[in-house]
């Protein structure tokens, strides 16, 4: 059996406790250092009148008694008389000489007896005089008037006190001064009760003052602790349970569902462009969005379930008990209905959307904290590719073991210079059929994996820093290469695709300036794209960089239009020259799988470009249908299977040959496109196909090929 933790008594308690022990302590410190003090006041009276019986002792007995030790009967009757006036206080009295012999003792003619060693040595060698009190029986008989002695054989408290008898500067010996102390006892004794009784008192009522201050502070705290450790687990705005709170619950969930075998799920949400809502309504009414959406979250689950709030506009929902992964999908498509009708945000009705991502135990997580993470990786894969909905997979996750062995791998393919590769892609002007550039894309020759898309890990290099090597990997590869062109009499253009880590600084235009002016390039060779997500994400710090690049004479190309937010004013101040329509688009063109809404969509966005000079790119072209339909729509150029797969540079020209003659003709009643003429390889380059190809190759560290699962990718 698990032994209990002991509980800590209450803080009123152990106040309680700890005071009393204290008060006492102190009382019985200032009871015992009072009566120190009184007593000894009281000793030091009777040594002060101890010294005044000794000086009027001089008159009655001469300093020659003490140097021969002897008291004539004169002598004695003049010191009995002298001493009449101490009475009734003075009890006893005798003398001393130096060698410790009693020189007088009013009670014996003939004196004899021992001193206090000690006080006496005290008094006579040190000159100090010494109080002691007792309780003795009044056996000593002075020589005064019978009325005025104490009654013999009484019990007195007394005080014995040693001075040193002094003639001159002379010691001569010790008087023993014994005086009723009793009075003195009884007044000393009064007095310490006295004080005592008052110290106790005042430290009662301090106590009970102190304690009842405590008491009152202790329930508040208590009283404040209680809300805090409530507060502790609810979001101060929404009121919902925040993430501290929901942890405790799904690890009690995961506890629960190991025990009976059930499921648990986990959905994350948040609401989509909500750093846009905030920025152009108001932190206010951001506030009042999220408060509309915890109650609408709240009133969409089913019972036991819970919605938690994590931070900023990130929510989660947690489902105890699911039966399957598609039930929490569904149950998650459900969540994002309640984002259907519009929220009220006073004079403003907004549409918003929502991300979720889903994931299920035990079928993706074994634990509490991975359960979280890959919900999370899951609902940033629905936020990157608009998925509204989407359950966690494997292919997703870069932190899972088999990306964490590939990144492995890339760090050790990057020191061997025969694994990583470009191949290229040919481009074809849609009107001509002319091939006017080609687009170099990253391929990894794995040694135990095979041939790798840059899908697989250009994700990696990203995350961790890699994506810098690999990028100029690309440029001084495909560089090289359009100078071999070149050098071979064809001067073809090449592009090539930065990364959003890389094109935010001018680090990226210097290597490339300073790359073409090694290789002898001219820069109107060269065309780098940026996708627009990455331009949308952080245009203030790319646009600089795109300036620069233009100023060297670099092109400027935009990939993956169409998927982003860039607004026409954007694009109409944007240094670049070409559009590359998503694939998205061009899939839907495809015979039998067309949307009636893509061919007007993309006719505006080629209408758009056009209206501000940019040439138009479609990439994804598989088949002669969709080929010609993008000619009609206005479409400039276009790349994909049907005219090439990306093969290595030498190989170009071969592939472009083979896949113009085996093209099976073009259904009846589409638009013809003019076969593309061979791309050349180094060997031979006609000097004509070089004066034909007024954009050019593409190579890039980031693919094209990167798509959103579902989408189609571009083949290795």
């Amino acid at each position: 059996m698990t032994p209990q933790p002991r509980r800590r008594p209450p803080l009123t308690r152990y106040f309680a406790v700890v005071s009393v022990v204290a008060m006492l302590v102190l009382g019985v410190a200032l009871a015992t250092t009072t009566t120190t003090i009184m007593r000894r006041q009281a000793l030091a009276q009777a040594v002060e009148q101890a010294q005044h019986v000794e000086a009027h002792l001089h008159a009655a007995l001469p300093v020659d008694a003490y140097r021969l030790g002897l008291v004539s009967e004169e002598q004695r009757a003049s010191v009995g008389s002298s001493l009449s006036e101490f009475a009734p206080r003075l009890v006893g009295l005798r003398l001393w000489t130096v060698n410790g012999e009693v020189l007088y003792d009013p009670s014996s003619t003939e004196p004899t007896g021992f001193p206090d060693t000690t006080r006496l040595d005290a008094a006579v060698r040190q000159g100090r005089s010494t109080a002691d009190t007792d309780v003795r029986r009044a056996g000593l008989r002075l020589d005064v008037p019978a009325a005025d002695a104490p009654a013999a054989e009484a019990e007195l408290d007394v005080v014995s006190v040693y001075v040193p008898v002094t003639y001159g500067d002379q010691r001569v010996g010790a008087a023993e001064v014994v005086l009723d102390h009793s009075a003195t006892s009884a007044t000393l004794r009064e007095g310490i009760r006295t004080v005592t009784l008052v110290t106790i008192t005042g430290l009662v009522l301090l106590w009970l003052l102190l304690f009842r201050v405590v008491r009152t502070f202790s329930s508040r705290l208590q009283s404040n602790a209680l809300e805090n450790a409530r507060l502790a687990l609810l979001d101060s705005l929404t009121g919902l349970p925040n993430r501290r709170m929901l942890r405790d619950r799904l690890d009690r969930a995961v506890s629960a569902a190991r025990g009976d075998g059930t499921g648990v799920g986990l959905l994350l949400l948040d609401v989509d462009r909500f750093k846009d809502i905030n920025d152009s309504l108001g932190h206010d009414r951001g506030d009042v969005l999220l408060e509309q959406v915890a109650r609408r979250l709240e009133g969409s689950l089913r019972e036991g379930d819970l919605v938690a709030r994590l931070g900023g506009d990130e929510f989660a929902v947690l489902l105890p008990d699911v039966p399957s992964v598609e039930d929490a999908r569904r149950l998650a498509e459900r969540v994002r209905g309640v984002f259907v009708a519009p929220f009220d945000l006073g004079e403003i009705e907004l549409h918003v959307e929502t991300s979720i991502g889903v994931a299920c135990l035990p079928e993706h997580a074994g634990d509490a904290s991975s359960l979280m993470r890959k919900a999370d990786v899951a609902m940033y894969t629905a936020k990157a590719h608009r998925l509204g909905v989407a359950v966690y997979s494997p292919d997703a996750d870069d932190s899972s073991p088999a990306r964490l062995v590939l990144l492995g791998d890339l760090h050790r393919a990057l020191e061997r210079p025969d694994e990583m590769l470009m191949h290229y892609q040919p481009k074809v002007d849609l009107s001509t059929g002319l091939t006017v550039g080609v687009e170099a894309l990253m391929r990894w020759d794995h040694p135990t994996r095979g041939t790798l898309g840059p899908n697989l890990f250009i994700p990696l290099a990203e995350q961790t820093g890699l994506i810098t090597t690999l990028t100029r990997f690309a440029l001084v590869t495909a560089i090289q290469q359009v100078a071999r062109w070149r050098d071979s009499g064809a001067a073809l253009p090449v592009a090539v695709n930065l990364s959003a880590h890389n094109v935010t600084s001018l680090d990226v235009a210097d290597l490339i300036e300073q790359l073409l002016a090694t290789y002898g390039v001219p820069a109107s060779l060269l065309q780098v794209e940026i996708t627009e997500t990455a331009l949308v994400a952080a245009p203030s710090r790319i646009v600089p960089v795109l300036d620069r690049l233009q100023a060297i004479g670099v092109q400027v190309a935009i990939d993956d239009f169409g998927i982003g937010n860039t607004s026409i004013s954007q694009l109409r101040d944007l240094p670049v020259s070409q559009l590359k329509i998503d694939r998205l688009f061009v899939q839907d063109l495809s015979a039998g799988r067309g949307r009636p809404g893509s061919a007007p969509v993309v006719r505006a966005m080629v209408d758009l470009a056009h209206s501000f000079g940019l040439t138009v790119v479609a990439e994804g072209v598989e088949d002669e249908v969709t080929a010609a339909r993008l000619a009609e729509l206005g479409v400039d150029q276009a790349q994909g299977y049907l005219y090439s797969p990306a093969v290595p540079a030498d190989d170009v020209a071969a592939a472009r040959t083979e896949l113009v003659a085996d093209r099976p003709p073009a259904p009846a009643g589409t638009a013809p496109v003019v076969p593309a003429p061979m791309v050349p390889t180094a060997a031979a380059a006609p000097a004509a196909l070089a004066e034909a190809a007024p954009t050019g190759i593409v190579a890039s560290a980031v693919p094209a090929d990167r798509r959103a699962p579902g989408r189609a990718v571009r083949p290795t």
